[in-house]
């Protein structure tokens, strides 16, 4: 694609954006009951947690486990009920597992959901591009593992939620997609303002966003404070939004109200109405993930 056709392309995803989606990261493995009594962590939370967020506008559901002590957990059969519990109320939404290290899970733990079959099984499943910093250590994946991950979720009919935190992700991608580890259309997370990895800056996300093969969709989630921020940068740019106690667990960006997912989705869905965008269905999204 030329420079000058990318400008048209970009230009016209801005005036004419793509239905939205919204992309509920619920719990991931840091927030716990201390900080926020909001964050869903037994089975039973996360089911209704989902089933409102899916209500509230967000068609894919991303999921993280946890044990009985509400800790982080890669065991299939809790992923498995959370899957079911949900498609069994809500048949048409998206659910996506994480197959994330952080936390020392090793490669066969993080892999396990991804056999899971029938009711149980995920739609999508994270597909992190390379290693992460983060301040209380790194989540390592090597480019063999990036790889050897997305051809099991090919052979497995599971469609990646590609996670990028910095720009080198690009070149892991575009390698993948030349190799057919990747089918297109794909779809992505940009994150941005993770303090060891690419900032939550207008000259970072577009840089980002510039540098993505025309094939994929792409949303953006800030971490933090910069939550807000990330989401109407995304929106005013035709992106996708991820949103979530995950990644910020406050409503308001002086730090006085804990948010639920629910109000956080609610508040993307109103600003996509008050900006005239509309809301993906489960079957746009569907089509736009490649599902």
């Amino acid at each position: 694609m030329t420079d000058r056709t990318a400008f048209h392309s970009e230009l016209e995803r801005v005036k004419n954006p793509p239905p939205l989606i919204i992309n509920a990261a619920l719990t991931g493995i840091m927030p716990g009951k201390e900080d926020t009594p909001h964050v869903p962590v037994t089975v039973d939370e996360i089911v209704a947690d989902g089933v409102r967020c899916f209500d509230a506008g967000a068609t894919i559901i991303h999921v993280h486990a946890r044990d009985e002590r509400g800790n982080p957990s890669s065991d299939p059969i809790i992923y498995g009920q959370i899957f079911s519990r949900i498609r069994s109320q809500r048949p048409e939404a998206i659910l996506c597992a994480t197959t994330t290290g952080r936390g020392g899970a090793n490669a066969e733990q993080r892999t396990a959901v991804l056999d899971l079959t029938g009711d149980e099984k995920p739609d999508m499943a994270s597909l992190t591009l390379g290693s992460v910093d983060f301040p209380d250590g790194s989540c390592a994946n090597t480019a063999l593992f990036v790889r050897d991950l997305a051809l099991k979720m090919l052979a497995r009919s599971i469609r990646p939620e590609l996670e990028i935190f910095h720009s080198g992700m690009l070149n892991t991608l575009r390698m993948l997609m030349r190799k057919n580890a990747i089918e297109t259309p794909a779809y992505c997370n940009l994150i941005l303002g993770s303090a060891h990895m690419v900032q939550a800056t207008l000259a970072d996300m577009a840089h980002l966003v510039n540098a993505l093969p025309p094939e994929v969709q792409w949303a953006a989630g800030g971490v933090g404070r910069f939550q807000t921020s990330v989401t109407e940068t995304a929106l005013a740019m035709g992106g996708h939004v991820r949103i979530g106690l995950e990644d910020n667990i406050w409503l308001d960006q002086k730090r006085t109200r804990l948010a639920t997912n629910m109000e956080l989705v609610e508040r993307v869905a109103m600003m996509a109405k008050m900006t005239g965008r509309k809301l993906a269905s489960p079957k746009q999204a569907r089509e736009m993930v490649g599902l």
